[in-house]
């Protein structure tokens, strides 16, 4: 089936929940509110014609810059695929900035826990009832979302952790670890530091 004829079934399934249909350079997006995207995915899943059984991918997106009055600021996007069907489409579900939040389809797809946790992590967009809704990439202590239009590039200000990691390092640099393998590709004790 085609990535538009699936949007119009789901159209015809969901009339209140579609916002928008977009093709660009032959992909799909199909725009959607937050507030059924559980029922939505499932029906994806499950619905004989579609059988949208993999989830490829799962991201936040921050369209800080959007002229489109009618759509939220931050979105997470949903990359479907069929295997037996061989086809896909991309729902885009719309959050809203003041609470950054959309349920969590771990439910549907097992692989959502840590593709939501990133998502969470990078991106501030929370998952009501993820199972175990944390930190992934970031230590737990880190301040913002790396993944947000208005976080500098540099960074706000030093991670207060960095300090802790370089007495670590130096610590262990006693034992001398030479993280470049040698000529044959094996790492070893670091030459400098033998006796």
């Amino acid at each position: 089936m085609e990535s538009m004829a699936i949007a119009d079934c789901l159209r015809e399934q969901f009339p209140e929940e579609i916002l928008q249909t977009q093709t660009f350079q032959g992909q799909t997006a199909v725009i959607i509110r937050p507030g059924r995207v559980v029922d939505i995915l499932r029906w994806l899943r499950d619905a004989e014609a579609v059988r949208m059984n993999h989830l490829r991918s799962l991201c936040g997106v921050d369209n800080a810059r959007r002229k489109d009055p009618n759509l939220s600021r931050f979105e997470v996007v949903y990359h479907l695929t069929s295997i037996p069907l061989r086809h896909e489409i991309r729902i885009r579900a719309q959050v809203a900035e003041e609470q950054p939040c959309i349920d969590s389809v771990v439910c549907l797809w097992s692989g959502a826990n840590w593709l939501e946790r990133e998502t969470y992590d990078l991106m501030g967009i929370r998952f009501n009832n993820h199972p175990d809704l944390r930190r992934i990439l970031l230590p737990e202590d880190w301040q913002g979302h790396p993944l947000r239009k208005e976080y500098p590039l540099k960074g706000r200000e030093e991670w207060a952790g960095m300090t802790d990691l370089l007495n670590r390092v130096k610590e262990l640099d006693q034992f001398g670890f030479n993280p470049k393998a040698d000529a044959s590709g094996q790492f070893g004790p670091n030459p400098e530091k033998q006796p």
